[in-house]
């Protein structure tokens, strides 16, 4: 065996444990029983702690010192994000990799409790708990990478951009949001006010009618799962996706939107090279192009005009009442100044995430503390929308992510927004038939086309350099801002 054969084998090992502890966390959201959660926090941990004494053995800094590769692109690439893996577990203690796990899983099930009572008090000794070790591991990590410790933070969920790269990119936003949301607003006054007929909308059929819509958009059922959960996602392994949702009796367009949302992270996983499986080179290239793959399914295809053309018969179908396509667009295409992110249109969805890309930062550096954030949460969101949260369950308790220990996520989503909008005008000037697909409600072309400039690459590309060979150049903010006004103010 060589030196790469035994480091491509011991990474397939830590990716495994990695795939077990993803399966548990999924089980955590979806299924597991209350009084599972000690346990369940136990377990995950201690699966942390071997695939962190695996990547921090002598012998694989060894294999990786020893190792070159032997003129391949694909192999140098791995080679150069397992020296990348080594290195960041190496510079954190095991203590700290276990301590994180157990404070994050508790504070999450505090969270799940907390959320909807409204209550930060409940949970807010656990988030410093959390926040405290964040900081740590963060200040380690940025001495280890000669990084910023929030730059630190963010390069574990998209290599390549800090902090420094994403403020000029919001701040431009915001003075673009200043002025394109209230010409917006004032344009959706003057449309047709339709709207869908009231519920309720059987939960069960809209969970039919989602499982229909995500395979139609491609999703392989053989390895892949629906479930139910407090707050969507897609987990799992490429293999054997899971993807969840929620469902709102009197809303069905939520459910089917969040479904067609995690579907579109889904089809990225089940795409991924096949040949360089639990290798981190076969992994996605990051979470800003992973929210790329999501939004360009919801937000640029299914809220197309002619996507919307074939879902307003369908549910009509479905539901027994006449759902119009002009209700289907007041609803998907309207633009409001709301509390919660998840429900935001895709317009002011950017000023949430920027609020959340700004607190963060300043818990990190210690500029704000946790015991502060409800108050300055309302205060930011007011600055940025002109509301303010009439409590902590629709302001600073909405997202899992600070609770759950992800610190350093949100900037993805507006990246994957921007990036989303770039890839979707590259896809049409290459596959130019896209809207007669999608008004029959096929979005194979566009995932074939995603697959062959996407999804098929992996991680050898970082994110950059992914959108330069899929669209020509690297991230352009002006694309989403083009595709907004059209869509919005036109």
């Amino acid at each position: 065996m060589s030196v790469y054969q035994r480091l491509t084998e011991q990474f397939a090992r830590i990716a495994t444990l990695n795939e077990a502890a993803a399966m548990l966390g999924w089980d955590a959201a979806a299924m597991m029983p209350a009084g599972g959660g000690v346990a369940r926090g136990e377990q995950i941990s201690t699966l942390a702690g071997l695939a962190h004494e695996l990547l921090t053995r002598p012998a694989l800094a060894d294999d990786l010192a020893a190792a070159a590769p032997a003129g391949d692109e694909w192999q140098a690439r791995n080679l150069e994000l397992m020296r990348e893996a080594q290195q960041r577990a190496t510079a954190l203690p095991r203590r700290l990799v276990e301590a994180r796990v157990l404070a994050t899983n508790k504070c999450e099930m505090l969270w799940r409790e907390a959320r909807p009572a409204s209550d930060f008090a409940a949970v807010r000794a656990s988030l410093e708990e959390v926040f405290a070790l964040t900081r740590e591991a963060a200040g380690i990590l940025g001495e280890t990478f000669g990084l910023s410790p929030y730059d630190a933070l963010m390069s574990q969920y998209q290599r390549g951009i800090g902090a420094a790269d994403v403020a000029p990119v919001f701040t431009n936003y915001e003075l673009f949001l200043q002025k394109a949301l209230p010409a917006a607003e004032e344009r959706q006054r003057r449309r047709s006010h339709e709207t869908l007929p009231p519920g309720p909308y059987p939960a069960d059929i809209q969970e039919a009618l989602c499982r229909r819509l995500a395979q139609d958009a491609g999703l392989d059922f053989a390895h892949a799962r629906l479930d139910r959960s407090a707050h969507p996602f897609c987990g799992g392994t490429p293999t054997d996706v899971r993807i969840t949702t929620r469902y709102d009796e009197m809303d069905p367009l939520s459910a089917i939107c969040g479904v067609l949302h995690e579907t579109g992270h889904a089809l990225y996983e089940q795409n991924l090279p096949r040949d360089h499986r639990r290798q981190p080179v076969g992994e996605a290239a990051g979470m800003a192009a992973h929210e790329s793959q999501s939004l360009i399914v919801e937000m640029q295809a299914v809220r197309s005009d002619a996507y919307l053309s074939y879902l307003a018969p369908f549910l009509s179908q479905a539901f027994a009442r006449p759902v119009n396509e002009a209700a289907l667009k007041r609803r998907l295409l309207h633009v409001e100044r709301s509390f919660i992110r998840v429900e935001a249109d895709e317009m002011t969805y950017p000023a949430h995430v920027i609020l959340r890309f700004r607190l963060e930062q300043a818990l990190i550096s210690g500029d704000l503390a946790v015991a502060d954030l409800p108050g300055a949460w309302n205060d930011g969101l007011a600055a940025l929308l002109g509301i303010t949260p009439p409590d902590d369950r629709q302001g600073c308790l909405q997202d899992i992510h600070w609770y759950d220990g992800l610190v350093g996520y949100f900037p993805s989503y507006t990246l994957g927004a921007m990036a989303a909008a770039q890839l979707m005008a590259a896809a049409r000037l290459a596959v130019p038939d896209l809207d007669k697909a999608f008004a029959s409600g096929d979005l194979s072309p566009l995932v074939t086309w995603l697959s062959t400039h996407i999804h098929r690459h992996g991680s050898r590309f970082g994110f950059n350099e992914l959108l330069l060979a899929a669209t020509g150049e690297k991230l352009n903010p002006a694309a989403f801002e083009t595709h907004l006004t059209a869509r919005y103010l036109a």
